[in-house]
């Protein structure tokens, strides 16, 4: 099972960046920044348009943070493009294709019985490292807001506090 403080699961996989233009993409691209990696279960669904939209609205504060969004399925290139282009809209961040579901296996976000992934929220340290993993319900979307929250905590490298937001003492500063 894969931990916080382990090194991350590497993987490659295809991407649809903007539009539609196709890409391959790997975790090793991104050394030197941290990653903020989740998985939603489908394309053309219900409440994974108002998660992949929130991160795209809210891309510019993870860039702020040296950080960079990637969203990952296991649909095919295709399908996300198709999805993009009939309603979605362009997104700032890639969208991963995981067809053969091994990169959601490795993460522990695949819900085997179903076949696709659930709702899993993953940072990357800009040293390949795990440093948080959260999984939700599939009917429940996750929090943008909490994600960066996380983000800018682990940033301070020191402990924080419960309710911690940027701009308050930590509890070693």
């Amino acid at each position: 099972m894969l931990m916080v403080g382990q090194k991350a699961p590497d993987f490659s996989l295809d991407a649809v960046i903007g539009k539609g233009d196709f890409k391959k993409i790997s975790l090793e691209d991104f050394k030197g920044k941290w990653v903020v990696l989740f998985f939603y279960p489908l394309d053309f669904t219900f409440v994974c348009p108002t998660e992949i939209l929130e991160f795209s609205k809210r891309n510019d504060e993870f860039k702020a943070l040296n950080a960079v969004v990637l969203g990952a399925s296991v649909d095919s290139k295709h399908s996300h493009k198709a999805w993009i282009n009939s309603g979605l809209g362009e997104l700032k961040y890639p969208l991963l294709s995981d067809m053969n579901r091994e990169t959601a296996r490795k993460y522990g976000a695949l819900i085997e019985d179903s076949g696709f992934s659930t709702r899993a929220t993953f940072v990357v340290d800009p040293n390949g490292v795990l440093q948080y993993a959260l999984y939700h319900n599939t009917a429940v979307g996750r929090s943008v807001g909490e994600t960066l929250r996380v983000l800018d905590a682990l940033q301070t490298g020191d402990n924080c506090p419960v309710e911690w937001k940027k701009g308050q003492k930590t509890l070693g500063k």
